[in-house]
């Protein structure tokens, strides 16, 4: 039986992270963002990035959590069917299956000529569950973890940016009570502008009861 639980990231688990955000990316995002670009990210470079992140975050109310399954071999993994054909019982292993990071909303949060966001307003800055882990419930263990680091920080909303061709995060966060507050932006990449909207939600009515996500 497999359980999920979500805790806060370590430096060691850099490479895990990177890994997970460039294996969604080239899965979720592969009909949205350039081949190129995609083919082209440094998952050593994007690695180096998360444990600086984890070393010296910004603040103390900027928060990197990941999510752990711990179950027998994963979905993809050959051993998993040659232990159902033989019976067998799976040894128990930990998989970093997915991650979340948040902070105060920044510039980074704002539509273009957009004043700052409030001080009380967190962001998403991603919350990525990696494709053959999903529909266990982890996305919501990670928005749920959220959710109470914000309450603990004074925060009262929060913010989201999604892709307008991503409709999983957008269904994801709907369900969480999260709507469409109507700032919009599109980002320039490798000359493919890419259009994004953003979510937003007050904390009094998030709704972090675990999905199938």
């Amino acid at each position: 039986m497999a359980t999920g639980f979500v805790r806060p990231a370590r430096p060691a688990d850099a490479s895990e992270i990177a890994r997970i955000q460039l294996a969604t990316w080239r899965t979720a995002y592969r009909r949205l963002l350039p081949r190129g670009v995609l083919a082209e990210l440094d998952e050593a470079w994007m690695a180096g990035q998360w444990r600086a992140a984890i070393e010296e975050p910004p603040s103390s109310r900027h928060h990197i959590m990941i999510a752990i399954e711990q179950a027998g071999p994963p979905p993809d993994e050959p051993d998993a069917e040659a232990d159902a054909e033989a019976d067998a019982e799976p040894a128990v292993r930990s998989y970093v299956v997915g991650f979340v990071a948040t902070g105060p909303a920044d510039e980074a949060a704002l539509a273009p000529e957009e004043k700052p966001l409030p001080e009380t307003t967190a962001a998403i800055t991603d919350l990525l569950v990696e494709p053959r882990w999903g529909r266990r419930g982890h996305g919501s263990r990670l928005l749920a973890a959220a959710v109470a680091g914000w309450h603990t920080d004074g925060f009262d909303t929060a913010v989201a940016w999604a892709y307008d061709g991503d409709p999983a995060t957008r269904a994801f966060l709907a369900s969480a009570g999260w709507e469409p507050d109507g700032a919009t932006r599109a980002l320039d990449v490798d000359d493919l502008l890419v259009d994004q909207f953003r979510l937003h939600v007050s904390l009094d009515d998030v709704d972090v009861e675990p999905t199938g996500a």
